[in-house]
């Protein structure tokens, strides 16, 4: 049974993304799009559309054009969109990086997609200047200054507009990273057609218009940041505060001094906003809905931000590999379904098939829940294997996830048939840890699984076997992960067994591991 959206479908113009996103840029010229929410710098309309194209014109002065990567290793700051949209307008393709990366991750990374040119800030510059060593990348830019590198100023310059005749079915637009339904980080290929596609999909059941003020707190090296937040925004005129990190305060403040009417989160800011006591100190009467994706939000925890904080309180799903939004609750209350995730997106269909035998489900019943539509990725970078696993030979995107449909079309994300834990909304691949620990000289075995944790959802923790005759401690495991990995993917508990189950393929057995208390 194919579940298709109660909404129509939408017309997707064959278009680049610069189109869509500069289309407000000269009407809106003295309208702000981007503030820096610490300092309160501000980026009009019109000089984020001067900027994009400096930018452009700055990368084409330098050779950078199609089938070319550039890579942005930054914090979200109004800069972050002139930077990926003026790699956009060029012709050429981001590659968006954690800043909380490794030198290790970074380099990886780097290397995988081939970036010839990097973007920091200043205090992310050491690390960027040393991976730049070991990988391709010509050149490091620099937001502000620093020694090794080059002034993103410098970029700006002005010189003539490249000009790029785009294939915006196959042309990358971007290269996120994501684990995929198993394994390590692999690089998602999003075309200018699944962008533009998405923005258009969710408009209207997640609109954002001009009279609106977002939060830029969710990265926007993610794809829920990236697409739901800066380029939603930016295409419909509206305005954007963004800030580098999460602290609870600061949010809250910039909530209420910027008049922020759309914010858009992950579950565990929900949960700060539905019961931190810091909450009730600041002025939120302008907050008229929050989103939440990333990872599942429960009913309860939903109804009480709702309540507390008397807003529109919805859901979404989405993933990387669907550029990101599938499925969304609509922005009317009385169609909100508190635990659901929504209803597909226009010009998406949905299918529910059993794990085992990969036979179509009836509503109600649960399975592996199965996604087609224009916005699904144009494939993994050089890995048409792992492509093959998660988008069958009729389309479908496998996406790993067990989910269950109601009557009415609302889907509800009960379990994941993947490996992945989510860690405040962040992707942690447990083979990649698994890697790292099995890598100590110390080390026999190791398996990794989720933990329940009411803050961030689910932390790493760890089950390791000994080498014999080792005496290595859990805080020796435990540091020695920390110093290679970024902070959301540091393994939160370790317990020392004498084996690790296993099935008659060697596969770990993680169910029976995730059960033990």
């Amino acid at each position: 049974m194919i579940i298709r959206s109660p909404y129509p479908d939408v017309t997707i113009p064959e278009i680049p993304l610069p189109e869509l996103i500069l289309r407000q840029t000269e009407r809106l010229a003295d309208k702000p799009a981007l503030i820096d929410g610490p300092s309160g710098r501000t980026l009009t309309y019109g000089q984020f559309g001067a900027g994009v194209r400096q930018v452009a014109a700055g990368l084409a002065a330098r050779g950078f054009g199609r089938g070319q990567v550039f890579g942005i290793y930054c914090p979200n700051v109004p800069e972050y969109a002139l930077a990926f949209h003026g790699v956009v307008l060029s012709g050429g393709t981001n590659t968006t990086v954690n800043p909380l990366y490794t030198v290790p991750e970074l380099v990886k990374q780097l290397n995988d997609c081939k970036a010839r040119f990097l973007l920091t800030v200043p205090m992310f510059l050491e690390n960027a200047l040393a991976a730049a060593q070991e990988t391709d990348v010509e050149e490091v830019f620099v937001l502000g200054e620093g020694e090794g590198a080059t002034s993103f100023q410098e970029l700006m310059r002005s010189g003539p507009l490249p000009e790029v005749e785009y294939d915006v079915r196959n042309d990358l637009v971007v290269l996120p990273y994501s684990s995929g339904t198993t394994g390590t980080p692999k690089g998602v290929m999003l075309t200018h057609f699944n962008l533009v596609a998405n923005i258009l999909q969710f408009q209207d059941l997640e609109p954002t218009g001009e009279a609106d003020t977002l939060i830029g707190i969710l990265p926007f090296f993610h794809i829920y940041g990236m697409t739901v937040i800066m380029n939603a925004a930016l295409s419909n005129g509206a305005t954007i505060v963004t800030l580098p990190r999460f602290d609870l305060e600061q949010f809250l403040k910039t909530l209420q001094d910027y008049r922020i009417t759309r914010a858009h989160v992950v579950p565990p800011i929900v949960l700060a906003l539905a019961k931190h006591p810091l909450v009730s100190q600041f002025d939120l009467s302008s907050l008229r809905t929050i989103m939440s994706g990333a990872a599942p939000l429960g009913e309860e925890l939903s109804r009480e931000c709702a309540q507390r904080l008397n807003v529109l309180m919805k859901q979404g799903y989405g993933m990387t590999e669907l550029s990101p939004v599938s499925h969304v609750t609509p922005d009317e209350p009385e169609k909100v379904v508190y635990g659901s995730a929504g209803v597909a997106l226009p010009n998406t269909e949905c299918k529910i098939v059993d794990v085992s035998s990969g036979e179509a489900q009836e509503v109600g019943a649960r399975g592996e829940l199965c996604i087609r539509g224009p916005q699904v990725m144009a494939g993994y970078l050089n890995n048409p294997e792992a492509t093959a696993e998660t988008i069958d030979a009729d389309g479908w995107l496998h996406t790993g996830d067990i989910a269950e449909v109601d009557a009415q079309g609302y889907f509800r994300i009960v379990d994941r048939v993947k490996e992945l834990i989510k860690y405040k909304g962040f992707q942690v691949a447990p083979a990649e840890l698994e890697a790292l620990l099995v890598s100590h000289s110390e080390v026999a075995d190791a398996a990794v699984v989720p933990y329940s944790d009411e803050e961030a959802g689910e932390v790493p923790r760890a089950f390791v076997v000994r080498q014999a005759g080792s005496s290595v401690t859990e805080e020796e495991l435990l540091a020695f992960v920390a110093e290679q990995v970024a902070p959301y993917k540091k393994v939160r508990r370790l317990e020392f067994t004498d084996q690790i189950p296993k099935s008659a393929s060697g596969k770990i057995l993680r169910r029976v591991l995730r059960d033990q208390p």
